[in-house]
């Protein structure tokens, strides 16, 4: 799925006080990281293969809107260090974009994250478009926050 006509995305973005390189290994790490900076919304994150980077394969549920979403994830790294993509299939198909970027200082990162959803036709589909961007926007805004908890040096790292 790549920016097609029956696809919407939604994307959130933040400016982390901490290094690039750390934001990414959290993201980048299935077994300690990545699942520290999951939502409440988010549940059961295993790892089929791999853990770290490009390779692994997750399985996730997710609860919103009163039902449960299992998604089956493989994790691609078309930028290491920079992008890391987590392609879903199934009938919740959706791609999952993790950009970090140099924020104005070295202890900076922007933090860019975004999906592409399949756009389901007429009223019906809008209807879901709207809450479901809402409802994912502000996710993304938790794990932002999340993550920069997460990525933030320790007293010992300094």
């Amino acid at each position: 799925m790549s920016h097609q006509a029956n696809a919407y995305v939604v994307t959130a973005s933040a400016r982390l006080a901490a290094p690039p390189e750390r934001v990414y290994s959290v993201i980048a790490d299935y077994h300690h990281g990545h699942p520290r900076i999951l939502p409440k919304q988010f549940t059961g994150l295993t790892v089929e293969k791999g853990g770290v980077g490009e390779g692994t394969v997750i399985r996730v549920a997710m609860r919103v809107f009163g039902r449960r979403f299992e998604f089956r994830g493989f994790v691609t790294e078309p930028e290491p260090g920079r992008v890391l993509v987590e392609s879903n299939v199934g009938e919740s198909e959706s791609v999952t974009s993790f950009t970090v970027d140099p924020g104005s200082t070295a202890k900076q990162a922007v933090v860019t994250i975004a999906t592409e959803l399949r756009r389901r036709p007429a009223l019906k589909g809008a209807i879901e478009r709207f809450f479901t961007a809402r409802t994912v926007r502000a996710m993304y805004g938790q794990e932002l926050n999340l993550l920069e908890a997460a990525a933030l040096p320790t007293p010992v790292d300094d």
